[in-house]
């Protein structure tokens, strides 16, 4: 076990089909946003628009630098086919050192989308 020198965590979201899970799991990992995503099948019960409902969906875990929550975040909702997606972040209390280290070396802390927010910002400060 180590201490954490970034707020690494899990992020949690669901997707409609298998299809749609991979699918953000592979953008958000081809753009570094997340070093890995599990995906599972789970049933979900909720209440939406005042209906209680049931539904079988696709449980994506990402693992991620919780730095990139604002660009994760965004990507997920570019590609998600729900109105209202779960997405929840959840820190990491602790964790194998080595595991860490590579999550840490897999995400990119100035992603694309970062890079973009970044620069706008720059530039906005330049005026």
């Amino acid at each position: 076990m180590r201490d954490l020198p970034a707020p690494y965590g899990l992020v949690l979201t669901t997707a409609a089909s298998r299809t749609e899970a991979a699918a953000i799991a592979r953008a958000l990992v081809a753009e570094r946003l997340a070093a890995c995503v599990s995906l599972f099948p789970v049933h979900s019960v909720y209440t939406w628009q005042n209906t209680l409902e049931q539904q079988d969906e696709w449980q994506l875990v990402i693992k991620t630098d919780l730095t990139l929550f604002p660009a994760l975040e965004t990507k997920i909702r570019e590609l998600h086919s729900y109105d209202v997606p779960e997405i929840i972040a959840l820190p990491i209390a602790a964790g194998s050192a080595d595991y860490l280290n590579w999550l840490g070396a897999s995400v990119n802390p100035l992603s694309p989308l970062s890079r973009v927010s970044l620069q706008n910002q720059d530039d906005k400060s330049e005026r």
